[in-house]
């Protein structure tokens, strides 16, 4: 039977109000709700935001002016910029090479960290006063330095040196007993330097990296040995600060960007003052010039 024409369009009718049912459901089916974006802050928050860390800032600045004041400074010390995420390239100064130093991938020697920005490291030696004013001052005034130390002046103390490496400072090798390298054969050289990589080992956890030869003295045997026990670096320095006066390697008798700053553990049984007045010394000459101090170890 021949459908009719009203019985056709009936059939169409039909078909599209399925269709149309089954698109809606489809178009149901695909939907996600939508999330309203955040509400803008408004100006009044904007400001109060802004306000609240101008005033954190200046409660910041003046808690740091009242610890310089109360250590006797003429003015607060400079804060580091951030660590580089890339490390300078460190290599041996010239005219402080060994035969073969760099073929024989021996610890660079260098006094100064390549570097543009306006900053010095401090570096003292040996250990022999263990003043706890000076620990108390360099906690406070937040002021970054690496120690270097030898066995026979630490032993009596070790603990003064523990309560130094719990406060972020990095303890170095200075050998056992500071003797004058190049004067001594290898195997005894070796002993000084890998002796003292254990017993930093053995009472502070960690086997140092950077190693200081007493005297700035060393020979190709030195760096052969202190290759031979972890050494990756030998810093020696550019300038040494004391309690009443500085010295300088350069012409100049200036610091520079990124120079190496030497100093020791001594009071007034060596010195014309303490601990605290060379770090005084220290920390006024560098802030007047403009100069912040920075951690040795994040440039290497």
């Amino acid at each position: 039977m021949v459908p009719t024409r009203s019985g056709l369009v009936l059939l169409a009718v039909a078909a599209l109000v399925s269709g149309c049912a089954r698109q809606a459901r489809t178009d149901v089916r695909v939907q996600r709700p939508l999330k309203a974006p955040p509400a803008p802050a408004s100006v009044p928050d904007l400001q109060a935001d802004k306000v609240r860390i101008r005033a954190a800032r200046f409660r910041a600045e003046q808690a740091r002016t009242a610890v310089a004041k109360r250590w006797g400074l003429e003015e607060a010390p400079l804060t580091a910029p951030p660590a580089p995420v890339t490390k300078p390239r460190i290599t041996t100064r010239e005219g402080f090479e060994v035969d073969g130093h760099e073929e024989k991938g021996l610890p660079p020697v260098f006094t100064t960290i390549p570097t543009r920005q306006k900053i010095v490291f401090l570096t003292i030696d040996d250990g022999a006063e263990k003043d706890p004013a000076f620990l108390r001052m360099m906690s406070e005034l937040k002021i970054p330095y690496t120690a270097f130390l030898s066995d026979y002046l630490v032993r009596p103390d070790y603990g003064y040196f523990r309560k130094m490496r719990d406060r972020g400072v990095v303890l170095d090798n200075h050998t056992l007993h500071h003797p004058h390298l190049p004067g001594l054969s290898y195997a005894r050289q070796k002993h000084e330097i890998c002796g003292m990589q254990d017993v930093i080992e053995k009472h502070y956890g960690t086997r140092p990296t950077l190693f200081r030869p007493p005297y700035g003295n060393y020979n190709e045997d030195t760096l052969r040995a202190a290759k031979s026990c972890g050494v990756e670096y030998a810093p020696i320095w550019n300038e040494e600060v004391f309690a009443d006066h500085w010295e300088y390697r350069e012409w100049d008798q200036r610091i520079h960007p990124g120079d190496i700053v030497l100093s020791h553990f001594r009071g007034r049984g060596d010195w014309k003052g303490t601990m605290p007045d060379m770090v005084r010394r220290f920390l006024n000459k560098v802030t007047a010039e403009g100069y912040a101090v920075a951690r040795l170890e994040d440039y290497l």
